[in-house]
């Protein structure tokens, strides 16, 4: 029996398993404990990876469609068709008529991280999109703004902390998210233990908030009031602190003069938290020796998820826990992202470039997704004709996915690179049969910049190539040496590996990849240290307290307080959820993590519930602006009244390839999130607090 140590690379919590087989027959899954990071800790998404591997479902050779469906052909004429129609639609209609959308795979891959840079250069398409836009661009806008580079990713030094306020975020079940921490339940019993407080602001009730202690339910798309109302009591009190950072801080006096009206008394009506409970968590995390105020998901998936960012932030300087021991702090990564991208004394643009549909604007180079089917669907220059997919599914990641499915259908090509066939690459014209987890190297270049611990560590592949597949890199790498018409470039993701730690402050304790081979274990290198004024990339090495496009950006909150829009015809605000059995859209053809009961409800509150006449098990109709759902409700306290909530990734259907995933009978929320909402400061997609109207199902079908 041979054991194999690996990172697991389903999400970003980076936890190292242990892996027991003979040959490829799997003995056990379990967590390694003696990984740096993880410590033992593993969630059941890690048992899966062998799902993954054996499939029956998995595409195991390249196929083209015909007129008969598809067809198998070799690797040869895949690249040779697709290579010929990207130049074909290039040279008729631009080079930006050819678009690649990037899921969220992709940041979990180092192949894919490593070679994309150089296919994109080949490709020369400025039409980009990504999952990063329906998830969490409103972090790198704020990073970008105020330190100079949107990966400038603070993370809560959760090992440290003595106060830790979460706002939309439940880490309990994605054990963390933008802060790569596995083992969270452990970590926040030892705050508790440690005689620290946790306290969770979520219109759900989630599994981290009944470890809290305390939770109070907030109206979806009112956190900025609560962050504002927050800062304005800091003021108020005179418990500004910055700590080391005081003569790097600008805009200070703006700050305070922003939220002089945002006092707790004011928001509080708006946000449904009770004044003096807002003041009792500022000033008890004034006075916390170390406090942090971490804010996710549920704030960056809203209309002014920029701003809550931007003021989560905020918050965090002014209490003076900003890199700082128990605050919000930086990695010191042994492979810099920052490093290959420097922005200090870069030219920088005047203004944010914007998309050509609807003038949205383009952070990291990306167009926002909510807009893919409009730049596919509208006639002019830069219409896209054609789009390469890899690793994601849009039907059902994107808003309005019912919407994107038709644009896709009037596309003159498309590619996907994925595992399966699913919603998405069933109207592709080649699919490229890619590998997965334990088939792939891995050194987790995106998540080890976002780790609560400063970790170094690589994986060999555990199993040979399933079938007739490629991995991703070598795909990006064949079709960008059939651009250029050239052989391929011999590089493999170790060769980038070495270099990068070569240059990293790594390399002068002998830091290199035969030295992390050595160590499947992973290689400690210290807890989260101050150092943001060596990695800060604005040009004085100033922060950049109150940028203008956050206070332009306030002007649109102002006219959107107490707005009513919508209320009447749509009289509920629907959330997403997280699943701890599966992520994203492409885990929920594993039998391991789909087996037991059906987590795709509707969760509805009993006083909301008994209005409709509604039980626990019945199916109703959800419509919102966009598209109408049939759910099973789940009827619970654990919701707040007027809000409801159905969990992301989930629809997978018969016509994907996907039969386990498809026996579900599971629904997409994104055939109800509503494309044209988005915060308009980052681009990023509102998938949050969009409003929606519930029938008993016999009602709906009555109307029908």
């Amino acid at each position: 029996m041979e054991t194999h140590y690996r990172t697991c690379n389903i999400c970003e919590a980076l936890c190292g398993i242990e892996i027991q087989h003979e040959g490829e027959n799997i003995i056990s899954i379990k967590g390694d404990e003696k990984d740096p990071l993880s410590r033992g800790h593993i969630c059941p998404k890690a048992v899966a990876l062998q799902d993954f591997y054996f499939d029956e479902d998995r595409l195991k050779s390249p196929l083209k469609k015909t007129e008969n469906g598809f067809e198998e052909i070799s690797w040869d004429e895949a690249f040779k068709i697709t290579v010929s129609k990207f130049k074909e639609i290039q040279k008729a209609h631009g080079n930006d008529a050819v678009a690649i959308f990037l899921g969220n795979p992709n940041a979990h891959n180092m192949g894919n991280l490593l070679f994309l840079r150089p296919f994109l250069k080949e490709l020369k398409t400025r039409s980009r999109f990504s999952a990063s836009s329906v998830d969490q661009m409103p972090h790198h806008v704020a990073a970008q703004e105020m330190l100079g580079h949107t990966l400038l990713n603070p993370v809560p030094d959760l090992d440290r902390t003595n106060y830790l306020l979460i706002m939309g975020a439940n880490p309990i079940v994605s054990n963390g998210s933008m802060m790569s921490s596995p083992d969270i339940g452990k970590r926040l019993r030892s705050i508790q233990d440690r005689g620290g407080k946790i306290v969770v602001i979520d219109p759900r009730r989630t599994e981290t908030a009944n470890k809290a202690d305390d939770h109070l339910f907030i109206k979806p798309e009112t956190d900025v009031l609560f962050i504002l109302a927050l800062i304005h009591v800091l003021f108020e009190k005179g418990k500004i602190r910055l700590q080391h950072l005081i003569e790097s801080v600008s805009g200070i006096e703006e700050i305070e003069s922003i939220v002089k009206e945002y006092s707790p008394e004011y928001v509080a009506p708006l946000i449904g938290i009770e004044a003096e409970k807002i003041r009792a968590i500022a000033l008890g995390m004034a006075d916390a020796d170390k406090a942090v105020l971490y804010s996710r998901m549920g704030l960056s998936t809203q209309t002014f998820g920029g701003l809550c960012l931007w003021l989560t932030n905020v918050f965090n300087i002014l209490n003076g826990n900003f890199d700082r021991e128990g605050g919000m702090m930086f990695p010191s990564p042994a492979i810099d992202p920052i490093t290959f991208s420097p922005k200090k004394g870069k030219p920088k643009h005047k203004s944010v470039l914007l998309s050509r549909v609807r003038k949205l604007p383009k952070y990291l180079g990306e167009i926002p997704s909510s807009s893919l089917a409009d730049e596919i669907e509208t006639e002019g220059e830069g219409q896209i004709k054609a789009l390469f997919c890899v690793a994601g599914n849009p039907v059902l990641s994107v808003p309005n996915g019912t919407k994107v499915e038709k644009a896709f259908e009037k596309l003159d090509f498309l590619v996907c690179s994925d595992i399966y066939l699913t919603e998405t690459s069933r109207h592709a014209d080649i699919i490229f049969p890619a590998t997965s987890g334990l088939e792939i190297s891995q050194y987790d270049i995106t998540f080890l910049n976002l780790a609560i611990r400063n970790i170094a560590k690589y994986s060999p592949p555990m199993f040979p190539k399933k079938g007739n597949t490629m991995h991703d890199w070598e795909i990006l790498d064949e079709l960008t040496a059939r651009l250029k018409g050239e052989k391929r470039s011999g590089l493999t993701p170790e060769m980038y590996v070495e270099m990068a730690l070569q240059m990293s402050p790594y390399a002068k304790q002998g830091l290199n990849l035969k030295k992390l081979k050595e160590h499947p274990h992973g290689i400690d290198l210290g807890p989260l240290r101050t150092c943001l004024k060596e990695r800060i990339q604005t040009d004085d090495e100033i922060i950049v307290l109150a940028p203008n496009v956050f206070l332009d950006d306030l002007k649109r909150l102002a006219t959107s307080i107490n707005s009513e829009k919508g209320q009447n015809d749509f009289p509920f605000q629907m959330i997403g959820r997280r699943v701890l059995r599966q992520h994203n859209t492409w885990t929920h053809n594993s039998h391991r993590l789909s087996k037991g009961k059906n987590e795709c409800t509707l969760m509805i509150h009993p006083a909301d519930a008994a209005r409709l006449n509604i039980d626990s098990g019945e199916h109703v109709s959800v419509t919102s602006r966009v598209g109408e759902i049939k759910a099973e409700t789940k009827v619970t306290d654990e919701i707040m009244e007027g809000v409801v909530s159905l969990p992301q990734g989930f629809g997978a259907s018969k016509k994907s390839n996907m039969k386990i995933a498809a026996a579900q009978n599971s629904v997409s929320i994104n055939d109800l999130t509503d494309d044209l909402r988005i915060d308009l400061l980052t681009g990023n997609a509102a998938v949050n607090g969009v409003r929606v109207k519930i029938l008993k199902l016999e009602q709906s079908n009555a109307t029908a």
